[in-house]
This record gives C-alpha cells, structure tokens and sequence, in this order.
C-alpha cells in the first residue's frame, strides 16, 4: 500500500475570513475557496481550513510543520504577531532534546502550529 498525501483539516475558528487573511499572510498560497473550506499550499504541503469552529477542540488541536530556514519563519511569525493583525501568539525558536528548534505559534483560532527544523548531529 502507499500512501500519496496527508491533508489535515484545520478548524477556522469564530472569524472564518481573518483566518484565510491569517494563512495567506504567512505565505501560503489559496487554492480552491469558498465560504465552507479553502484549500492552502506551501510548496507540496496542503491543507484545508475549514469554517469551522469549537473552541475547545481547537486549543487541543496541534500541527507540525517542518521547514528549511526556521529562522526566517520566526522573522515572518513575529513580524505578523507584532503587527497585531490576527490576535496570535508565538514564542521564539527553541531547542529541544528529541533533536528539533521549534516555534510554537498559536493561530486565529487557538490552533497550535509547531513549525519545526531538525537539528542536525
């Protein structure tokens, strides 16, 4: 058997539009959309947002992300959180033991976005 694709389904939250503003800001390119679900790409990686909203699902609801340079997504994360704009919440890069620097970014919604670099050696 293989497997081709995993796709989650991200929760909006209450303000479906600040979260596609939210998610086009931090560089991800739209896709299909329209006003139930939007489909989100970042070179090969998707997602789907879907208007959707239960809060305590969502402040238990978590994704990881790996990417290249995390410390130019910081650059971007905290520029974006700075601004004001979206009401999120991040903290800078950290190091942990299981070999990954990550940023933990809280989204629109309460979601918990790992974006992630594995630490070589």
């Amino acid at each position: 058997m293989k497997a081709i694709k995993l796709r989650p389904f991200v929760p909006s939250g209450a303000d479906y539009a600040l979260a596609v503003r939210f998610f086009e800001a931090l560089g991800f390119e739209k896709g299909y959309s329209d006003s139930a679900i939007s489909v989100f790409r970042i070179g090969e990686q998707e997602f789907y947002l879907q208007n959707f909203h239960d809060q305590a699902m969502q402040e238990q609801f978590m994704v990881e992300l790996e990417v290249a340079d995390l410390d130019a997504w910081w650059t971007l994360i905290s520029s974006i959180q700075e601004s004001g704009d979206f009401g999120i919440r991040a903290k800078e890069p950290v190091a942990y033991p299981w070999g990954k620097r990550e940023v933990h970014l809280i989204d629109p919604a309460g979601v918990c976005w790992h974006f992630s670099q594995t630490v070589s050696g």
